[in-house]
């Protein structure tokens, strides 16, 4: 989990930031992201791939990830912004702004995924984008959990507004009883628009 991590400190870089994101598959909610930077040679045995771990496990990971890390954020593009710039550049523009908020800045971005910012003069480091990063670099996976259990606390939140659509336990996903509420209730400020959100 470290091997790309490793290469870029041995390569003089101190502030290597993992980026991921949580929701790009979502009816509703924001999609969210976080940026997260560990010290040179430190290695967590909690942390793993989010998807990989129960959400006990999350939660203790992302404690210790907040402990250790020399810097960490979180961000968000709302529904709104999603159906503005489609699912893939919202996804892309929480991640720059999770690394524009870290303090300390990143001095290389490593970005789950195989497409970063459409303008790189939006995004000023020096970046390697990691086909399934959040299961094999430690700084990605970090983020992914961080981005993960704030995108579940906040769906949560939103449950307590909106229970009929079962956030609670889907967090914005596409299940049979999301579908259901929304044909008997229809949509709500939070999903969005430009998702195909009825069946026929």
């Amino acid at each position: 989990m470290l091997d790309y991590e490793q290469r870029l400190w041995t390569d003089g870089y101190q502030r290597v930031a993992g980026l991921d994101e949580a929701g790009r598959g979502c009816l509703a909610g924001p999609v969210v992201a976080a940026a997260v930077v560990l010290p040179p040679e430190t290695e967590i045995p909690a942390i793993a791939d989010s998807k990989a771990l129960s959400e006990e496990q999350r939660l203790d990971a992302r404690t210790q990830i907040e402990e250790q890390a020399l810097s960490f954020a979180i961000a968000h593009c709302s529904p709104d912004e999603i159906d503005e710039l489609n699912i893939l550049q919202a996804a892309l523009e929480a991640m720059r702004r999770a690394a524009s908020e870290c303090q300390p800045p990143p001095d290389f971005l490593l970005v789950d995924g195989n497409q970063w910012s459409r303008s790189l003069t939006e995004a000023p480091w020096p970046y390697e984008t990691v086909v399934k990063g959040d299961a094999t670099s430690q700084s990605i996976a970090a983020a992914s959990i961080l981005a993960k259990t704030e995108r579940d606390a906040t769906m949560r939140t939103l449950h307590d507004q909106h229970p009929e659509y079962g956030w609670d336990t889907n967090v914005g996903y596409p299940t049979q009883q999301h579908y259901d509420a929304l044909a008997e209730h229809g949509v709500t400020p939070h999903h969005r628009q430009s998702f195909t959100l009825f069946r026929d």
